[in-house]
């Protein structure tokens, strides 16, 4: 088996970025608890808070490098093989979690954990096989930022209809995974069109390489909606339930957007697509499943007790 083969550099990388994320998530989550205040989520003074918390801090550098060993593990395989390979952040985050709280995890916890670890692992192991890597088009690059667009108008649109009901805490974590998966999967199309850029020593500030910027302003915002509905997210959940969203609806949207937009299944075998969609399915359900097992007490990260009821904006 060689790396062409199977791109086990990627897979590696992507390991490591899990671990990075789950700790990253935990002490963020520590410093996020001390700065919420009230029921209003993350406001201006929230943040001012974070940003002077050094365990905050510490959080937000641990998180920023696992995003670039990520990308890194995006160089070596496709998309749709590494996003996957997050999942194991929940095993990380279920291991810290019982370490720090000195608590066993409840077997429907474990269960919910290896529904979510086995369905990501079979779907990585056939995408491994079925996938490859291709240029990027003008036309994909333009895909996915409309794609973008659009769902920035929905989620915001959402919201502000929505905006007097109370939003069920998984939302924040779902949306911070829907972001995040954006932000990779525009990543990616960086990497290539840079590498392409690179080897044609192309330097002019042409469509294509406008295309390019557009496409990095473009992680700028999702990566910024990603970090809020995150920080959000760890005013209602604990840091498990967090890791668990970013870890499976990421890859998701991001394995999504692979197979429709960057056709990097275009000649995999139409059995393939009914292990994406079974595998893919299970995995959420175990992600939903793990959610509504939590408890209500202080977590790891020291999310307050009466988290569940609260609301944001």
């Amino acid at each position: 088996m060689t790396i062409t083969s199977f791109p086990i550099v990627g897979i590696v990388l992507a390991v490591v970025s899990a671990l990075l994320l789950t700790i990253a998530n935990f002490l963020q989550s520590r410093g996020v608890a001390r700065a919420a205040t009230g029921g209003a989520g993350i406001g201006a003074v929230g943040f001012w808070r974070l940003a002077r918390d050094p365990i905050w801090l510490v959080g937000g550098a641990l998180f920023g490098l696992a995003i670039l060993v990520q990308l890194a593990a995006l160089a070596f395989a496709p998309l749709m093989v590494v996003q996957p390979v997050g999942v194991v952040a929940l095993v990380f985050a279920s291991l810290l979690t019982a370490l720090v709280t000195r608590t066993r995890p409840r077997w429907r916890e474990v269960i919910s954990i290896a529904v979510c670890v086995v369905s990501l692992g079979v779907f990585v192991s056939v995408a491994a096989a079925v996938s490859e890597q291709t240029t990027i088009t003008d036309t994909q690059l333009i895909a996915v930022l409309i794609v973008l667009l659009a769902v920035l108008a929905l989620t915001f649109g959402a919201l502000a209809v929505f905006r007097r009901r109370r939003t069920p805490a998984v939302v924040y974590v779902l949306l911070g995974g829907l972001y995040s998966g954006f932000v990779a999967t525009l990543g990616k199309t960086v990497i290539l069109r840079v590498q392409t850029a690179i080897r044609h020593r192309d330097d002019v500030l042409d469509e294509t390489n406008l295309l390019t910027i557009a496409c990095a302003a473009g992680i700028a915002v999702a990566g910024a909606l990603s970090i809020w509905f995150v920080q959000t997210a760890h005013t209602v959940n604990n840091p498990q339930v967090v890791v668990a969203g970013l870890t499976v609806v990421d890859p998701f949207v991001a394995v999504v957007l692979g197979i429709t937009v960057l056709q990097e299944a275009a000649s995999a075998p139409v059995w393939s697509f009914a292990v994406f969609a079974v595998t893919g399915t299970a995995a959420i359900a175990g992600v939903w499943a793990l959610a509504r097992e939590q408890p209500a007490e202080a977590s790891a990260g020291g999310a307050p007790a009466d988290a569940s009821t609260r609301t944001s904006g």
